[in-house]
């Protein structure tokens, strides 16, 4: 189905809670594979199942290496891993990660076969400062969030450089270090604008269609977006990381919603807690809503199923969420209102 005239939309109930300290740590971003894998983005990527079946890992951590303004002092290994910020697949599974302080990208097989590295600090024409968040088009081009030299790259899959657009500013197509990047089924292009807070749209070649968001605490307002997603109803999803929220809107970019997090413990969560008896004794004393929250999320991702998924980055897990709406034609509904509000009378 393509863009809908409007939405009937049940509800955005949570669904479960994946993970574990030791399972899914620090996690800043995740993808999805093929037979519902998911690809979990911390320090390096952890394949898990929805069921939390750990079935191996994908890159090696770095932890010895000291950087400087541009990059490490010295190279580092293929599939090596220093500040990973997202993962993205493509159509035939492989997977494509940013690394912010070698400004690359690392690209790996399903299995973890390191498929090649592109990327190199600085200005020009593909060259990268700091790259953050990823998207993949049909053709399996990746775009790539340059953040620090405030432009979006796009390059083939195997890195040649095809082009680019942006630069400093808070102008229509400007940026203040964007951070996360998504693609519509029209391959339109949404770019979270992290320090000018708000969201701006493109056509695939980079021209403006609209923004929306500004600085602030309410409802539509941001501090610092960081990842996001649209998906298949062409809602838009964003991570209000300042505000540990996230937030959605309709695909004209008006505010439908905000979550803040529902956690339950997860099964392995669970099963760990009843061998930590002074864990358990401060759970049992303690104010627990604050449990439930997100802390940190920096990436939102929607499967082929309308499952909202947003990696809880503190709390060591990926809260789900499951979308319960249908689209609607113009003669489904009535007129529209003036000043629309829902009430129970």
């Amino acid at each position: 189905m393509g863009r809908p005239y409007a939405m009937l939309r049940a509800g955005f109930p949570y669904l479960r809670t994946i993970g574990v300290k030791g399972m899914v740590d620090d996690p800043v971003d995740m993808a999805f594979g093929s037979e519902d894998r998911l690809y979990v983005l911390g320090a390096i990527i952890k394949v898990l199942t929805l069921d939390h079946e750990v079935l191996g890992t994908i890159g090696t951590r770095v932890t010895d290496a000291k950087v400087g303004r541009e990059g490490l002092h010295f190279p580092i290994q293929d599939g090596g891993l220093f500040q990973p910020c997202q993962v993205v697949t493509d159509s035939e599974g492989n997977l494509y990660v940013s690394d912010e302080a070698v400004h690359r990208i690392t690209a790996f097989a399903d299995d973890g076969a390191v498929l090649g590295v592109w990327g190199e600090h600085g200005s020009e024409d593909g060259q990268l400062n700091k790259p953050s968040g990823l998207a993949c088009d049909t053709a399996d081009n990746i775009f790539v969030v340059d953040t620090l030299n405030h432009r979006v790259q796009k390059f083939t899959k195997d890195g040649r450089f095809l082009t680019n657009w942006g630069r400093y500013g808070t102008g229509e197509g400007e940026f203040r270090m964007p951070w996360g990047i998504a693609l519509d089924a029209d391959g339109n292009v949404y770019v979270a604008d992290w320090r000018n807070d708000r969201v701006q749209k493109f056509t695939a070649d980079g021209d403006f269609i609209f923004q929306f968001g500004k600085t602030g605490r309410g409802d539509g307002e941001f501090l610092r977006p960081a990842g996001l997603a649209v998906d298949s109803d062409y809602d838009i999803y964003v991570v209000d990381w300042g505000n540990n929220r996230v937030q959605l809107f309709n695909p004209d970019g008006r505010y439908v919603e905000k979550f803040l997090g529902d956690a339950t413990m997860s099964e392995p969560a669970i099963a760990a807690l009843r061998t930590r008896l002074r864990t358990a004794r401060i759970r049992d004393s303690a104010p627990l809503e604050y449990e439930r929250r997100f802390r940190g999320p920096k990436s939102v991702r929607v499967d082929d199923e309308n499952r909202m998924f947003v990696p809880d980055y503190e709390s060591y897990r990926i809260q789900v969420y499951q979308k319960h709406a249908m689209q609607l034609e113009p003669h489904q509904l009535g007129p529209p209102l003036k000043a629309p509000t829902l009430s129970s009378n």
